[in-house]
């Protein structure tokens, strides 16, 4: 049962200057203890160790995905397009809000060493026994799953999930301007109230009018230029990896049976893969920093050294790597070791690659929904094949390769290293 607030609720909002909550159960699930978590989890991971003003939450995040949806939804209502299912409206907003309820700490860095995924959690938190679930249970009992089928891209209508999760979707129109506000760049602003204008609704998918083609050439450059600026930055993905070897070298010691001086049950279950929702919740990044603090006094001296680099902003160094040349890269874990360096822990190859930021790549190797447009004769055609921008764009393989390692490296004993590997470490990015 849907059901309208006595009076509206306005948030002010830095990117979409208000937010408004018209709905008693969008209200009521904002103040769930599960989306209030939200507030203890950044946005961007590790982008603060680059770009200091990165310290916005998943929390205001989600907030400007519902409000980008709920502007899309006014306009196909005001527009009384025939082709938008009315009746999904509050489905719509409400996926919309909770997508992102199920990221933990530093979310990837956690995802890539424990094999869990943000967008299993958030189905688990809707489906589970929690205040989300319990709310959304008064619009019906089947409504959660309807939710949870949208978050994980499983709900039978495409138009949807469309707005929730697609190549262009409010997720990633939120995001882009939301984290060129706070980085302080420039490359993800776009045009989004013309966006806005051209979106219909058309046959079951969401399609843009092919005279706003140019609104959303420059939406996806910036999309672009973001992924390469900020989202992939050197020093970010350094501070990130560390973080990775910190959770790698915990696991291997936990593995081993390490005793270590402080331990707490939520981490045990991460540990041992039985973690519930409500351990979950406990999991946001003042736990985790509190966990890094206490790990960077343990004995064991890889793991309290790889904290104390996180903690201190000791990254590693980085260099770009012309080519992979895995003789060579063997030849520098020897000289490593040699010098009582571990390099399962203190080396590493970087290729950016992330589904979440990726640059628009049409074709069936992409999980998005690619964006059509829709002509005067009401026929569609995927965007890259009438804009030579885009084309341009999407067919880019830019990434290249990169060397981390510590800078102690380089004070190693230069007789022991063999010359092309002085050159390689020599090397300024």
């Amino acid at each position: 049962m849907t059901r309208s607030l006595q009076e509206e609720k306005v948030f002010k909002d830095p990117v979409h200057k208000y937010i408004y909550v018209q709905d008693q159960t969008i209200w009521d699930l904002i103040n769930t203890k599960e989306f209030q978590r939200l507030r203890r989890i950044r946005q961007l991971g590790t982008c603060f160790v680059t770009f200091h003003g990165a310290e916005h939450s998943r929390f205001s995040h989600s907030l400007g995905v519902y409000e980008v949806t709920r502007k899309i939804i006014s306009q196909f209502e005001r527009n009384q397009y025939e082709d938008w299912p009315r009746e999904e409206r509050l489905l719509s907003l409400c996926a919309a809000l909770l997508h992102d309820v199920g990221h933990g700490p530093f979310s990837h860095s956690i995802e890539k060493t424990f094999g869990t995924h943000h967008e299993d959690w958030s189905c688990r938190i809707v489906l589970g026994d929690t205040e989300v679930n319990r709310v959304l249970k008064q619009v019906s009992p089947t409504f959660p799953e309807q939710v949870a089928g949208v978050i994980c891209k499983t709900y039978h209508k495409e138009i949807v999930v469309s707005l929730v999760s697609s190549q262009l979707d409010a997720d990633r129109m939120d995001y882009l301007l939301r984290d060129a506000y706070f980085t302080g760049v420039n490359y993800g602003t776009f045009d989004l109230e013309r966006i806005l204008r051209i979106i219909r609704p058309f046959q079951g998918h969401i399609v843009v009018k092919e005279s706003g083609m140019h609104a959303v050439e420059d939406y996806l450059m910036s999309r672009y230029q973001m992924y390469w600026q900020v989202y992939f930055h050197p020093v970010t993905r350094s501070a990130e990896i560390i973080l990775q070897k910190v959770f790698g070298r915990a696991k291997h010691l936990y593995e081993e049976n390490y005793e270590f001086a402080f331990m707490l049950p939520p981490l045990l279950s991460l540990f041992r893969k039985t973690l519930t929702v409500q351990e979950y919740h406990m999991l946001d990044e003042a736990f985790m920093q509190t966990v890094l603090a206490q790990w960077s006094t343990e004995k064991d001296p890889i793991l309290s050294d790889l904290c104390s680099r996180f903690l201190n902003r000791r990254l590693f160094k980085y260099v770009r790597l012309e080519r992979l040349d895995i003789k060579q890269l063997e030849k520098l874990r020897v000289v490593m070791q040699n010098a009582g360096i571990d390099p399962t822990f203190y080396m590493e190859i970087d290729f950016p690659s992330d589904l979440s930021y990726d640059v628009y790549r049409p074709g069936e190797h992409d999980e998005n929904l690619p964006i059509l447009l829709l002509d005067q004769h009401d026929q569609l055609t995927e965007i890259s094949q009438k804009s030579e921008i885009i084309r341009s764009i999407s067919g880019i393989h830019k990434g290249q390769y990169h060397l981390y390692f510590p800078e102690e490296l380089l004070q190693v004993d230069r007789s022991t290293i063999p010359n092309e590997l002085r050159n390689l470490l020599d090397a300024e990015d």
